[in-house]
């Protein structure tokens, strides 16, 4: 590695990992332990009072998670990051840190279903609460901040319609009321956007998606800007104030932009246990490899077939953000400049009948409850992962009964519009 700026591509095949040092391995190896040994009593000492970094128990730390952890770090432009075990553990675990009993956080109505349910109803076992607002209404966002909040989460395309939020000026409101922005960048990639770059201070993954990109592996990451100053008032205890489960360790005293991320490890992995195994970690890292080339296919696919699915006759909208129609579309080249994504919906004139149709006679495309494959996914929300919600939440969240989400994957794109269109008239 070298100390000039280096290109994307090159950060995804080579940041955060160097040949193996005891055997000269060039592709990272699976380090597949549970423990480590310490040198003596004064090693070991030092490891546990986080006095020297270093292996103890793979709960909390290993070498093959590590150098993904590294990885993803400089491709999100981050100070560290936290690997664990799926996105939903890197939700939880980012707002760890930052919550309480009585505490809230201001969440986007367009949010992914199961985040949506988390934030509704797991997080009140807590003692935590979330209000949704419409994250295109700025002011309605400044309101429902108030002395309780400790963070505002959205994501940056978000699913599964493909709207593209204005991070800068979330960015700012967070900032003016001296809060974090959690960012979810799963459908965008740090290759589309990096969100640290518009002001987050914590990004989350699901690297389930495009990051491996190849429907194998579960896991999840948490990456700290490393810019948020956690001393600035009394909000975040856990961060600026002793840890008495670390002899009074003050995490942001000692480690400065390191904290949030040590904290993840020490006292989030040691406790919650959310671990990424390091044969996942493995196959992510390979994963990321192709990131780039993976993620300019999507788009290109998804640039054609939402064009071309607009003037079908069978189709009454089409949401993806790179449309001229799409009143987003202005925000790509701010926010996503390489392109929109490969994830939109589009809704059928016949309803919710004519989706149910539709997703049974895809043949290429695969039925699943998952996005971001190299394979072209489909699923129809209302009636899967949005089907917890209401029908007026449902609306919000772009996931309507006549809706069915495309994820487009990188075959021939005239293959997939040859699929598309004989389900299409197989659903009437």
């Amino acid at each position: 590695m070298t100390d000039t700026p280096m290109d994307f591509e090159t950060l995804a095949i080579h940041a955060g990992t160097e040949p193996d040092p005891a055997t000269g391995a060039r592709q990272v190896p699976i380090y597949q332990t549970t423990a480590y040994v310490f040198r003596d009593a004064d090693h070991a000492a030092a490891l546990f009072n986080l006095a020297e970094v270093g292996y103890i128990y793979s709960r909390l730390t290993n070498p093959t998670v590590g150098a993904l952890q590294n990885r993803i770090a400089a491709l999100e432009g981050g100070a560290g990051a936290v690997c664990c075990s799926s996105g939903h553990a890197a939700q939880l675990m980012a707002l760890f840190p930052l919550m309480g009993p009585g505490k809230n956080i201001v969440a986007s109505t367009r949010l992914y279903g199961g985040t949506y349910t988390q934030f509704t109803h797991t997080i009140k076992r807590f003692g935590w609460s979330c209000t949704f607002v419409d994250f295109d209404d700025l002011d309605a966002v400044k309101a429902a901040i108030d002395d309780d909040t400790r963070a505002i989460f959205c994501e940056t395309i978000a699913n599964p319609g493909g709207y593209i939020t204005d991070l800068d000026a979330i960015a700012a409101i967070a900032d003016d009321a001296g809060i974090p922005l959690i960012v979810d960048n799963t459908t965008a990639t740090p290759y589309l956007c990096k969100p640290i770059d518009h002001g987050a201070t914590l990004v989350v993954h699901s690297l389930t998606k495009y990051m491996t990109g190849n429907g194998t592996v579960t896991g999840g990451v948490v990456v700290d800007s490393g810019k948020f100053d956690w001393s600035a008032s009394d909000k975040f205890p856990s961060l600026s104030q002793p840890e008495p489960a670390y002899h009074g360790l003050t995490f942001h005293e000692a480690l400065g932009p390191m904290a949030f991320t040590f904290h993840g490890i020490a006292v989030g992995l040691r406790d919650l246990g959310m671990t990424m195994n390091p044969q996942g970690a493995h196959y992510t890292l390979m994963g990321i490899e192709t990131l780039p080339l993976r993620m300019d296919k999507h788009v290109e696919n998804a640039e054609a077939l939402a064009s071309w699915l607009e003037t079908h006759p069978a189709v009454s909208a089409v949401t993806y953000g790179g449309l001229d129609s799409s009143p987003y579309k202005s925000r790509v080249s701010k926010i996503c400049p390489k392109g929109a994504g490969a994830l939109f919906t589009i809704s059928l004139k016949g309803g919710y009948e004519a989706c149910t149709k539709f997703v049974g006679a895809l043949k290429l495309f695969s039925h699943v409850a998952n996005l971001g494959d190299a394979r072209s996914l489909v699923i129809h929300p209302a009636s899967t992962t949005h089907r917890q919600l209401t029908p007026d939440q449902q609306i919000a969240a772009g996931a309507a009964p006549d809706t069915v989400r495309l994820s487009i994957g990188i075959e021939g794109v005239e293959d997939l519009k040859a699929d598309l269109d004989q389900a299409l008239k197989a659903a009437g």
